[in-house]
């Protein structure tokens, strides 16, 4: 029997364009939810994860060739991160040792390494507090169009991902199939938008976050599924009428090289991307020693 859309799994396998445009739209209400959970100033979540969707991307891109993070950038995002996700004071620590050269040094190299994602990794991975995650949310503010930030709430909803150690190779499979996802999106596209990595992980992540704290906002998806590529192995039946629903405001627009949200409201907000397991402290650890666990632990909520 075909599962739900309302199932994340499915959604990610077999879910439309149109489906994938509602649920992106509804970002902001996930990430308040995400926000309102998790801390007790949810206001502080909403203006750091509209730094790094809008304000952060476009200050990259500003510099060019010589595009890169400053020392007060770097240390800016992982607030951010751990804000999304579970605080590790340590992290914060090590990433304030940087010295303000070696950010610049090694954020330009790492850019300049693009498309080859691994090489970039390897080369973020030179400065203290930046794993394999934290290395991701960097190269998805830089590159949006190539890199999708590596939230655990999206590895959770991927079957094939088995376990959740953080390591480059595991990334880097996380890519593929957020890939096949995007290609299959822009193949029955028509609607001039374009599904980007980052847009594709951001839509996984607010379906992931919504049916976790608030189910109900699932409801408003349109009708009509597509079969699954190779990145799913089930087709999902339609589960509720199409509603007008969505929170509008920030309609969350794509475009190759662009950031998600911008300042009108184009583009997306995300991140939750949000590590907000404990393991994804032992991925931003300084120098990799993720110690992955046995099964895929359930993202904390709270």
């Amino acid at each position: 029997m075909a599962s739900s859309i309302k199932d994340t799994a499915t959604f990610f396998a077999a879910g439309s364009a149109k489906q994938f445009e509602h649920v992106l739209s509804l970002y902001p209400q996930a990430l308040r939810l995400k926000a309102e959970r998790k801390n007790k100033k949810p206001e502080e979540l909403i203006k750091l994860d509209n730094w790094y969707q809008n304000e952060l991307p476009k200050k990259i891109k500003s510099r060019g060739k010589d595009a890169h993070l400053n020392h007060e950038e770097l240390v800016q995002l992982m607030k951010w991160k751990q804000t999304r996700g579970k605080f590790f004071p340590q992290l914060s620590y090590l990433v304030k040792v940087n010295t303000p050269r070696a950010v610049m040094a090694e954020t330009k190299k790492a850019f300049r390494k693009l498309p080859n994602l691994e090489q970039a990794i390897t080369a973020l991975s030179n400065l203290k507090g930046v794993g394999t995650t934290m290395a991701s949310a960097l190269l998805a503010a830089a590159a949006p169009e190539m890199a999708p930030f590596m939230a655990d709430e999206c590895l959770m909803a991927i079957p094939e991902i088995e376990g959740i150690d953080y390591t480059t190779k595991e990334y880097l499979n996380f890519v593929s199939h957020i890939n096949a996802t995007a290609e299959r999106l822009n193949s029955e596209n028509n609607n001039g938008s374009c599904w980007s990595p980052h847009r594709v992980e951001l839509a996984l992540w607010t379906h992931y976050v919504a049916s976790e704290l608030q189910p109900e906002l699932l409801d408003s998806i349109p009708n009509g599924t597509t079969p699954p590529h190779s990145n799913g192995n089930e087709k999902a039946t339609p589960h509720e009428s199409e509603s007008s629903n969505a929170a509008s405001s920030d309609v969350l627009d794509g475009s190759d090289g662009e950031s998600s949200l911008d300042a009108n409201g184009k583009g997306v907000a995300t991140d939750d991307t949000s590590m907000s397991l404990p393991d994804d402290s032992a991925n931003e650890d300084s120098k990799g020693s993720d110690e992955p666990p046995a099964k895929k632990p359930k993202p904390d909520s709270k």
